[in-house]
């Protein structure tokens, strides 16, 4: 039971905490800090989506040949999938950009970033419900220490995160209390998604290989169509591989030691 609160509670906390920052430093964060930070959060989304998720639908199947790995295939393309719907269909705007997505509305920019925020939210959700659903259901491939692992993992990786998305906020103008609540909220999908996603899998449990893979095309979607360009543009690139790098070592490392 502790392993399952901590799995839904962490994640949020990480977000919240991050938010918070917005009461210590300045309205804006450096570019050079923004980078690596982003860059992080896709390292350890990528890693996440391997050892956490990815090899654990496999291992899950107890069959050989390609059949062990079709519901890895299906499960990745339907993450993708559903993200690339999510992305069509719900207004956003990202941070360094000034460009809209998604269908034409009034909404102002602030609510627009939160969605697009909340819409990267959504993977990290549904991966750590989707672990939780394996460790309760079949604890030989992923035990619950796996589940404390990826809670971590995406706890800290949440921290820039609450932090990129509240400064922007006080930079737009809002106060520094609703930047954080508004950053805060942000990640409220997540312990909502993971709920969901146990539900799911405790009504169809030959389902759960194909959820653990759908979290982890949803992840990749949101590391290929998002984060990894956002490192890319402009200048400091390089702090975004680095932060690359260092997100995608500490995930692994928590998932092999702890996992």
């Amino acid at each position: 039971m502790n392993g399952l609160v901590l799995g839904l509670t962490l994640p949020f906390l990480g977000t919240a905490m991050g938010a918070a920052t917005v009461f210590l430093m300045k309205n804006r964060i450096p570019g050079l800090v923004q980078k690596g930070l982003t860059g992080f959060a896709a390292g350890v989304m990528v890693a996440a989506s391997v050892w956490s998720l990815l090899i654990p639908s496999v291992e899950m199947t107890g069959k050989e040949g390609f059949m062990s790995i079709f519901p890895a295939i299906a499960g990745f393309i339907g993450g993708m999938l559903f993200l690339l719907m999510l992305d069509m269909i719900v207004p956003h705007q990202h941070i360094d950009s000034n460009q809209s997505e998604g269908p034409r509305t009034h909404l102002s920019k602030t609510t627009k970033l939160v969605f697009a925020v909340t819409l990267h939210n959504i993977p990290e959700g549904m991966a750590v419900g989707a672990v939780m659903a394996a460790a309760i259901e079949h604890n030989s491939y992923v035990p619950m220490a796996g589940v404390i692992a990826l809670a971590i993992g995406m706890a800290i990786q949440n921290f820039p995160e609450g932090a990129i998305v509240s400064m922007p906020l006080r930079a737009a103008g809002n106060t520094r209390r609703n930047s954080f609540i508004m950053g805060a909220l942000s990640g409220i999908v997540e312990p909502v998604g993971a709920v969901i996603t146990i539900l799911l899998a405790s009504f169809i449990l030959p389902a759960l290989p194909y959820l653990l893979a759908l979290a982890a095309g949803a992840m990749m979607y949101v590391v290929v169509e998002e984060l990894i360009p956002e490192t890319q543009q402009g200048e400091h690139s390089n702090m975004g591989t680095i932060g690359f790098a260092a997100g995608f070592l500490l995930m692994m490392t928590l998932d092999v030691l702890l996992g």
